[in-house]
C-alpha cells in the first residue's frame, strides 16, 4: 500500500505542473521514506549544528530585548557564508524540499534580524550609517550569480531556470550568460521585475533568428546562417540599450562573455562596470557568433549624444562559450559572488555532468562510467593541445586550439540546473523555435529547478535580503535628502 503511494506521488512529481503541485507531492514522499523525521533532528556530523543553534538563540535573543548595539555587531562579525558547513550538498540530497529545520530556522531569523534593524529606529545608527553597514556586511557576506551557457535554440531551457527563481523571491541581482545564454541574459537585463511575467510569455519575442545561408557561405567566411537576421532579432527583443542603461531599468548587472579573434587579446567580460557604454544587442550578438555559423563582428557602443559607433573597430569578436563559457573568477572578483547556480544547455556538456552534484561520492556501480569520461575528457584535451601547436593547415590549428579550449574548462557551480534531451530536442538546436516548443522549454527548467530550490535559498536569501535592504535605505536616504532641500528652500524663501 505505501509502495502504490509512493509511486503515485512519484508519478505526480515527474508531471507536476507548477511548483505548488511539485512541492506537495515532495513533501508527502518526504514523509512516506521517513525524511521528515530526519529534518526535525538537529544533529548531524554534516555540519556544525551545535555553531548554528548558538548563533540562532543570540538573535533572537538580541531582538526580543530590542538591544540594537549587541545585534549590530553579531550580524556585522558573525554573519559568514556557509556557516558551519550548512550549505553541504549533502545536506540537500537527503530531503526533495528543505533541509534540517535547525538551518532554515537560523536563515530566517537572520533574514528578519536584518529587516528589523533597517526598518527600526536606532539611536545613533544614522541612514547614511546604515547603508554603510549593510553595504560592508554584503561586501563581506558575497552573493549568489546566475551563469547561462550557450546551447544554441536549446537556450529556451534558461527561460524556465528564471521563471523558477523568480516566482521563489531567489532570481540573482548577477546574471551572465555566453553564446544563447547572452541572449537570455540580454532580454532579462532590459526588463525590470514588473515586466518579467510578460518577458516570460514565448509570443512577446520575436524568435526568428535563424536564416539558413549555405556551405558555400560558411567557407567564404560569412558563415552558416544570416547574421542580419539574428541582429534584428536581437535589437527587436533587447532594444538599443547600453549596459548602463540596462542597469538603470531593471536593476540586474548582466554579464556578457565574448572571444576574441585576434592574437594577443584575452576573453572579455562585457558589463556595467567594464563596458558601460557598449549596447547590449552587439555584445550578445558577439557572443552568439559561434565560429563557422556565424562570422565574428565588431562591438558597437553609444557616444555622449548618444550615436551608435564602432567600440575599437580593429577588434572582432566571436562566441563567448569557446573560451569563457560561464565566467566564475571574473565575477567572484567584480561582485563578490560566493555562489553559483549554472543553468547548462550546451549539448557537448549536458551528457559529462553529474547530476548528483559535484560533491557526491562516487559508487562502486558508477566507477566504470566516470572512469571514461574523465579518459575521454583528458586524452582529447592532450590530443587537441597537441594539434593547436603543430597540426597545418591554420584553419585546423585555430580549431584545434578552440576544442582544446573547450575541454579545458569548468562546465558547472555550485548548483548545476540541466535538461535531460531527447533526439528531437538537438534537431531543433539551428532552428526557429515556435511558442509551443518554447513553453515545453520553459516547463523543464522550471521541473529541473524545483529540486534544487532549497539549497539555492540556502546560499542566497541572506544575500537577497541584504541587497533588499539597501534599496529601501537608499529609496530613505533620497526621500530625506529632498524633504531637506524643500525645507532649506522655504527658509531661503522667508528670510
Amino acid at each position: 500500500m505505501v509502495d502504490d503511494r509512493i509511486q503515485k506521488f512519484r508519478k505526480m512529481l515527474a508531471e507536476a505542473p507548477n511548483y505548488e503541485v511539485w512541492k506537495a507531492a515532495a513533501l508527502e514522499l518526504d514523509f512516506l521514506e521517513g525524511n521528515a523525521e530526519w529534518k526535525e533532528d538537529f544533529a548531524s556530523d554534516l555540519y556544525h549544528y551545535e555553531l548554528i543553534y548558538d548563533r540562532l538563540s543570540n538573535l533572537r535573543n538580541y531582538r526580543q530585548q530590542n538591544d540594537f548595539e549587541r545585534l549590530k555587531r553579531a550580524l556585522r562579525e558573525g554573519l559568514h557564508h556557509d556557516l558551519g558547513n550548512m550549505g553541504n550538498t549533502a545536506l540537500y540530497t537527503r530531503s526533495r524540499v528543505g533541509t534540517k529545520h535547525l538551518i532554515e530556522e537560523y536563515i530566517t531569523q537572520v533574514c528578519e534580524s536584518l529587516d528589523f534593524l533597517c526598518d527600526n529606529t536606532v539611536p545613533g545608527f544614522p541612514v547614511a550609517d546604515k547603508l554603510q553597514f549593510f553595504r560592508d556586511t554584503l561586501t563581506s557576506y558575497g552573493r549568489p550569480a546566475l551563469l547561462l551557457s550557450g546551447g544554441a535554440s536549446l537556450g529556451m531551457f534558461h527561460f524556465g531556470v528564471i521563471k523558477a527563481l523568480w516566482e521563489k523571491g531567489l532570481l540573482p541581482q548577477v546574471i551572465a550568460g555566453s553564446s544563447s545564454g547572452a541572449i537570455i541574459a540580454g532580454i532579462l537585463g532590459v526588463h525590470s521585475d514588473a515586466e518579467v511575467p510578460e518577458m516570460l510569455v514565448p509570443e512577446n519575442h520575436d524568435l526568428r533568428a535563424w536564416k539558413w545561408r549555405g556551405i558555400f557561405s560558411a567557407m567564404r567566411g560569412n558563415g552558416l546562417m544570416d547574421q542580419e537576421q539574428l541582429k534584428k532579432c536581437l535589437r527587436a527583443n533587447i532594444g538599443e540599450y547600453t549596459f548602463e542603461e540596462a542597469f538603470q531599468k531593471s536593476g540586474r548587472s548582466i554579464n556578457v562573455s565574448v572571444s576574441p579573434v585576434q592574437a594577443h587579446q584575452k576573453a572579455r567580460l562585457l558589463c556595467g562596470y567594464t563596458s558601460p557604454y557598449l549596447l547590449v544587442w552587439s555584445a550578445v550578438l558577439a557572443s552568439a557568433a559561434v565560429p563557422g555559423i556565424f562570422p565574428p563582428v565588431p562591438l558597437m557602443k553609444k557616444d555622449i549624444q548618444g550615436n551608435i559607433l564602432p567600440y575599437m573597430p580593429r577588434l572582432k569578436f566571436v562566441d563567448g562559450s569557446v573560451v569563457s563559457d560561464l565566467p566564475i573568477e571574473r565575477l567572484m572578483h567584480l561582485y563578490d559572488v560566493n555562489f553559483t547556480i549554472v543553468s547548462q544547455t550546451n549539448p557537448h556538456v549536458v551528457p559529462f555532468l553529474n547530476r548528483r552534484g559535484r560533491d557526491e561520492k562516487i559508487s562502486l556501480a558508477n566507477l566504470p562510467v566516470h572512469l571514461l569520461k574523465s579518459e575521454i575528457q583528458f586524452h582529447g584535451q592532450g590530443l587537441f593541445d597537441y594539434l593547436r601547436k603543430r597540426v597545418q593547415p591554420e584553419i585546423l590549428r585555430q580549431v584545434s586550439g578552440q576544442m582544446y579550449t573547450i575541454m579545458g574548462q569548468r562546465y558547472s557551480g555550485d548548483v548545476t540546473i540541466s535538461p535531460s534531451y531527447r533526439l528531437r530536442d538537438y534537431r531543433r538546436m539551428l532552428s526557429n523555435p515556435d511558442p509551443e516548443w518554447v513553453r515545453e522549454m520553459i516547463l523543464q527548467g522550471e521541473r529541473a529547478t524545483w529540486p534544487k530550490i532549497s539549497m539555492i535559498r540556502s546560499h542566497a536569501r541572506i544575500s537577497k535580503t541584504l541587497e533588499r535592504c539597501i534599496r529601501r535605505l537608499k529609496t530613505e536616504q533620497r526621500r530625506s535628502s529632498a524633504e531637506l532641500r524643500l525645507v532649506s528652500s522655504a527658509d531661503s524663501g522667508t528670510s
